[in-house]
């Protein structure tokens, strides 16, 4: 499991860092090419093309703004354990991180393996369709932007074809992924399913938030 749980977190840090990298050389090449003093060597391309990719994969994949929207916050499994605990006889109420280790320990131990690879890949799925959305929403605006600048500057509309060809190719991309939403509705889906197994298995989830040293933190008993 943690070579596949791996292997996801380098999709997530891959594909958005691909896509804006992509994006950005193709804005690139439409618009700046003219002040860049013209095609650079392929060597210095490719470098700047690798750079791009890891540091905007890795910035987006640290800062986990995705993880704040209320699509991924609402209804969340652990948050479901908390409401079990309530009203659990014997069972004290949990914290956030408290309700978090017991899903954890859940996920690593109890739930079928077939299911991580569901949990994983709906959960990276969601991460990356976010990012791009966001991604092909801020280069829409900047190309769009760009265009009316040249056209104020004196410039002919078929003198920046290929930059309206850009604009308008990324937010078409941008209206598909807001039109479908798939990636909220498969997140919601893959916690619906993980509270349905908890409810199937409500003996173990019981007998699990009685033991509290499976969730305090070493000192805390």
């Amino acid at each position: 499991m943690n070579t596949r749980f791996a292997s996801y977190e380098a999709v997530r840090i891959l594909v958005p860092g691909l896509t804006f990298a992509l994006l950005m050389a193709l804005y690139a090449w439409a618009f700046l090419e003219p002040w860049l003093g013209g095609p650079w060597p392929v060597g210095p391309q490719l470098a700047a093309f690798g750079f791009a990719t890891l540091a905007a994969g890795v910035t987006m994949y640290a800062r986990e703004s995705t993880k704040r929207r209320r699509a991924f916050q609402e209804n969340q499994p652990s948050t479901h354990l908390q409401q079990i605990a309530r009203g659990l006889k014997g069972a004290e109420a949990l914290s956030d991180d408290e309700a978090r280790r017991v899903y954890f320990h859940l996920l690593n131990h109890h739930i079928p393996p077939v299911a991580h690879d569901k949990i994983f890949f709906f959960s990276t799925v969601y991460h990356i369709m976010v990012h791009i959305r966001r991604i092909t929403f801020w280069f829409g605006v900047v190309s769009f932007v760009s265009v009316a600048w040249h056209l104020s500057q004196g410039g002919a509309l078929p003198g920046a074809a290929g930059l309206v060809v850009f604009t308008v190719s990324v937010w078409i991309v941008y209206a598909l992924n807001i039109g479908s939403n798939k990636a909220d509705r498969n997140v919601q889906e893959s916690y619906h399913d993980q509270i349905l197994w908890m409810d199937q298995n409500r003996p173990l989830i019981e007998k699990l938030l009685r033991s509290r040293r499976l969730y305090s933190k070493p000192g805390d008993e």
